[in-house]
């Protein structure tokens, strides 16, 4: 098997034993990125030279965590210091950043060895990766294909093995649909669970950090590596963080779920849906009751507002959290006749067509006499999906559903039609706006060899259910072993 092709739990048990070492490693990834990045178009920048300098500080045997020498790749709208942070956008296209993000802090301290910073929606605002201000991701399981969004980047580079593992933000979806795109694991973890410090924010009360990687055993390593209180980030959670692997076993006469009681929501299973990815996932539910868990139907009733009050939400948190970019402080400036006319420029020609219709939509809903009637009223619809999921979770320990409505679909098919773009998260929406936990996991492919994904949610700060949960489905449907041709 090539080194690039290998899991963070395979190679790390390998560096352990000093059978691999980190630089070697590394040697391999770098590789690989090299002889396809330019089909796949995963990264805004690559950092060989970082990477290479990281991995020959790190001998094999000598680290303490199974993240010492792992080459992992950022999102690129998370800090690093000294390196190009973009958030695929032309206003931050040369902005360095000062300061590192905690996550980042966090991998550094594990030993993880930097590939570079991936492409994304421009300011993660997307469902395709189409809106990047540079360029277009590829899937790499059909390049003609989007690699979902915003996370695309990192989605994809996994899925190429131009990483071990990745890094990506999801603030309704971004995480889990590229991830059930590509054909990969996507983990969005509890609100509050990972510091958002450092991540360059679109709406802070539904971003959240979390990996992107090969299985779900990575996914709980990397989530052991990140998840923490931090007191730079006032909405960080200061729990014990538990051992995510601690569930995991690769013995398959070990794998059952006893004991795990798992709803399925009428809600999530609508018409217009796509039927070979609902037959994926009816058949993963079953896989998951052989295995021994308990099935149950149940009820989300506010599922139909989720996609209405999110793009309130979202985009009133936009407006505002980007009003920063104005030409003074840092990133573009066109300088124009006056102030005024220097905002104006520098926003006109900084911001793509998407963030500008999520600021105009978000600055209309917050303006006088209108705030009410939208975002006033959006939260409140959000406090009644998050008691759904509360009385739901009363009578179960996991809900499953489908991760997208549909399998990847062609680059440009809906790039002319937003609300069909907006819709590719129906399924991922409801999750941020109750801050509750999820995973994408493949279970399945449709008859155009096209990924389709599975969604289990969590009860808040319950990961290590769903990584048991999934965990125990990846091993026994092994459809983590198929990786895309290309």
């Amino acid at each position: 098997m090539e080194l690039f092709r290998l899991t963070i739990a395979e190679a790390a048990g390998l560096i352990s034993k000093n059978e691999l070492t980190p630089l070697a490693l590394t040697e391999s990834v770098m590789g690989r990125i090299g002889a396809l990045d330019s089909l796949v178009g995963a990264y805004i920048t690559v950092t060989k030279d970082i990477a290479m300098e990281q991995a020959g500080r790190l001998s094999a045997g000598s680290g303490n965590s199974p993240l010492h020498g792992i080459p992992m790749a950022i999102k690129d709208n998370m800090c690093v210091k000294g390196v190009r942070t973009t958030c695929a956008s032309k206003i931050l296209e040369n902005f360095i950043p000062p300061y590192e993000s905690t996550v980042t802090t966090k991998l550094h301290e594990a030993g993880y060895c930097l590939t570079g910073k991936t492409n994304l929606d421009e300011f993660a605002m997307g469902s395709s990766t189409e809106n990047s201000g540079f360029f277009t991701t590829k899937n790499p399981w059909d390049i003609t294909r989007a690699p979902g969004g915003s996370s695309g980047g990192s989605a994809a580079a996994v899925a190429a093995d131009m990483c071990i593992a990745a890094i990506g933000s999801d603030t309704g979806g971004s995480i889990r649909q590229p991830a059930s795109f590509c054909g990969v694991v996507g983990l969005k973890p509890t609100y509050g669970l990972v510091s958002r410090f450092g991540l360059v924010a679109f709406a802070s009360s539904l971003d959240q950090i979390g990996p992107i990687t090969k299985t779900v055993e990575d996914a709980a390593i990397v989530l052991n590596a990140i998840a923490g209180g931090d007191n730079r980030d006032s909405t960080s959670a200061h729990n014990a963080i538990p051992d995510y692997t601690a569930s995991m076993s690769g013995d398959l006469q070990g794998i059952n779920l006893q004991g795990i009681k798992i709803g399925i929501p009428e809600e999530y299973f609508i018409d217009g849906m796509d039927r070979e990815v609902e037959a994926a996932v009816r058949a993963a539910i079953g896989e998951m009751r052989r295995l021994g868990a308990e099935v149950v139907s149940i009820k989300l009733p506010h599922t139909a507002y989720a996609v209405a009050a999110y793009y309130i939400i979202a985009t009133s948190e936009a407006s505002s959290n980007l009003a920063r970019y104005d030409g003074v402080k840092y990133g573009m400036r066109v300088s124009g006749s006056d102030l005024i006319s220097t905002y104006m420029e520098t926003r006109a020609k900084g911001f793509g067509q998407e963030v500008k219709r999520r600021i105009m939509l978000g600055t209309y809903a917050l303006s006088s006499g209108y705030y009410d009637a939208y975002y006033k009223k959006a939260q409140q619809v959000r406090t009644l999906i998050k008691r759904d999921f509360d009385e739901a979770f009363k009578l179960v320990d996991v809900i499953a559903t489908p991760t997208s409505p549909t399998t990847a679909f062609k680059i440009g098919e809906k790039a002319d039609d937003p609300l069909q773009m907006y819709l590719s998260d129906i399924f991922t929406i409801s999750v941020n706006l109750a801050g509750v936990p999820a995973i994408s996991i493949p279970c399945g492919f449709d008859s155009g060899g096209l990924p389709v994904g599975l969604q289990l949610i969590g009860r808040h700060f319950d990961e290590a259910v769903i990584l048991k949960a999934g965990h125990a489905y990846e091993r026994s449907a092994g459809w983590y072993e198929r990786r895309p041709s290309i």
